[in-house]
């Protein structure tokens, strides 16, 4: 009996030890690590990892300040300008203009997108500045692609008593020529192209080329105006576009009888002819060729 506890005794002792030997090599990395410290290395783990998202935050806001702030000192692009500075001339002429006055809706816009769409131009931003005033009659100005700027002196069309169909055939009229690019060739100087869409930061601004410009605007449209050809070449496109449908071009050609006879009764509108030459010879050029036998 005794021999058996004593062979019992031994197993037991050498199963523990085996087991306390087998744990040994299992747990050794678990016995050696200390999981307090695996926990203040992961929570400063996850500190690093903030901190590294923050100051990855700050760079990027700094980048983009930068770049807004670089932005600042853009000039608009070739797409941007015209409207811009076209803007900026009918701010600069508003107390000649005189743009700034009640008036009522005439449904001008409505006519004149309809007459667009109906000459295949469609979706179009139209904007038509009312100014009472006779300086300037009508003129289209240059503007950004789609957009495009009228101005209209309400006391010539008023004289005139024009119906909404003839105000849209002569604003569209203004646009064959802003299209044709007449007014931006005018106005636009030698070092215009290396200064539009360009930056400006660390220099001076290019204000007398803005300058420079402003004044060619005053110039074509208070005093210098379109060339003969500029309007033969008008005149023509709106004839060869109108003949396709004869009621347009017959309020085109009466409309230009109307503007015919104020110029050379009304003296206040003298000074037409010096910025559209002239409607007498646009309705010669209109008038159908006879037929020499």
């Amino acid at each position: 009996m005794k021999s058996c506890l004593l062979i019992l005794s031994l197993l037991v002792s050498i199963n523990v030890q085996a087991q306390d030997k087998e744990r040994t090599i299992e747990e050794k990395e678990g016995e050696l690590v200390d999981f307090k410290s695996i926990q203040e290395v992961l929570k400063e783990d996850q500190l690093t990892e903030e901190v590294h998202k923050k100051v990855s935050r700050i760079q990027t806001i700094k980048k983009e300040r930068k770049k807004a702030d670089l932005e600042r000192y853009n000039i608009p692009n070739k797409n941007e300008i015209w409207s811009f500075l076209s803007e900026l001339w009918l701010v600069k002429s508003a107390s000649v203009l005189k743009w700034d006055f009640q008036k009522p809706d005439y449904g001008i816009e409505d006519s004149l997108k309809s007459l667009m769409e109906e000459m295949g131009y469609y979706e179009v931003d139209l904007k038509i500045i009312l100014v009472n005033t006779p300086v300037l009659t009508h003129m289209a100005l240059p503007s950004n692609k789609g957009e495009y700027i009228f101005v209209l002196s309400v006391p010539f069309i008023r004289t005139l008593d024009l119906s909404k169909l003839e105000i849209a055939v002569l604003l569209y009229e203004d646009f064959t020529r802003i299209k044709k690019g007449y007014f931006q060739n005018f106005v636009s100087p030698a070092s215009f192209g290396s200064v539009i869409g360009s930056n400006f930061k660390g220099k001076p601004f290019p204000d007398q080329v803005f300058k420079s410009v402003l004044k060619k605007y005053d110039d074509l449209v208070f005093d210098r105006g379109f060339t003969f050809q500029q309007q033969f070449e008008t005149t023509k496109e709106l004839n060869r576009l109108f003949k396709a449908n004869m009621k347009l071009w017959t309020v085109y050609y009466n409309m230009l009888k109307k503007i015919d006879d104020l110029v050379k009764t009304n003296l206040l509108y003298s000074g037409y002819t010096k910025i559209f030459p002239s409607p007498e010879l646009q309705l010669n050029w209109l008038k159908p060729k006879k037929e020499v036998l």
